[in-house]
């Protein structure tokens, strides 16, 4: 079978790379599973992956005290370097990471706000407090899935915001995009799920392919690109995923210079 060739180079909306903090996960790096920048990067360049929305390992991973030190980190390094894009990390309980994100939502590189569950805090208990603060800022959140049942009813609470609940994998992805009564739900394919062998399939036929963008959270890039190049989708269906809904997402910052 040969790869289809698509107009415009795939978009990675939703990656991590480790870069030597004493908090990255998991160090020394498993040799099984790479995941430094260089490495991430010159696993997406062999794919012909244009640029990636970024955030730390040690930024998402168990240890909050460090968000504020490594949002501003990658803050920098997106200025320098064209293919990076940043996910600005919140914790509800870290006040000044809120300030972060009103500082550097504006900026071009910024695609948006970023949430996890490793930082161990149960979000039915901050939604609000996160969900209000995206609502203002008329943002989107990335979000680790965490009660992905009740997500629809906060989507239907604030309007004005987009939530992405990465990594498909369940039927409460799909359900919670269908209750979205504003739209205002998507996904990712993301991280490794997406082996599942109908999940983008069904996902597709159930909420149609603009609700789900292109990620590979540092697994393979290959695979994940091949995963969706080659998924038994409509050719228009596989450049929503890869590109289209991005750029439409994140019209500031995805250009014809992508």
């Amino acid at each position: 079978m040969t790869i289809p060739s698509f107009s415009h180079a795939p978009i990675d909306i939703h990656s991590h790379f480790n870069h030597g903090s004493p908090f990255d996960w998991r160090l020394p790096d498993n040799p099984l599973h790479l995941r430094d920048l260089d490495f991430v990067l010159e696993e997406q360049r062999n794919v012909g992956i244009a640029c990636g929305g970024f955030s730390t390992y040690a930024s998402v991973l168990e240890h909050p005290e460090c968000i504020v030190e490594e949002n501003e980190y990658l803050h920098r390094l997106a200025g320098e370097d064209a293919r990076i894009f940043q996910w600005v990390v919140i914790d509800p309980r870290l006040p000044e990471t809120f300030c972060q994100a009103e500082r550097m939502l504006p900026c071009k590189k910024t695609l948006g706000i970023k949430i996890h569950a490793s930082h161990g805090y149960d979000i039915e208990e901050y939604a609000d407090r996160i969900f209000s603060f995206v609502n203002e800022q008329r943002a989107v959140l990335l979000m680790h899935p965490q009660k992905v049942e009740k997500m629809a009813s906060f989507a239907n609470r604030y309007p004005d915001m987009k939530l992405i609940i990465a990594h498909l994998s369940s039927m409460e992805h799909i359900a919670a995009i269908r209750e979205a009564r504003y739209g205002n739900i998507y996904t990712d394919t993301s991280g490794g799920a997406s082996n599942l062998n109908n999940v983008i399939e069904y996902a597709v036929n159930q909420v149609g392919s603009e609700k789900i963008l292109f990620g590979t959270d540092a697994y393979a890039c290959s695979f994940q690109f091949g995963r969706i190049a080659l998924a038994r989708l409509p050719h228009a269906d596989k450049e929503n995923i890869l590109y289209k809904n991005a750029v439409k997402m994140f019209p500031n910052a995805f250009g014809e210079d992508v």
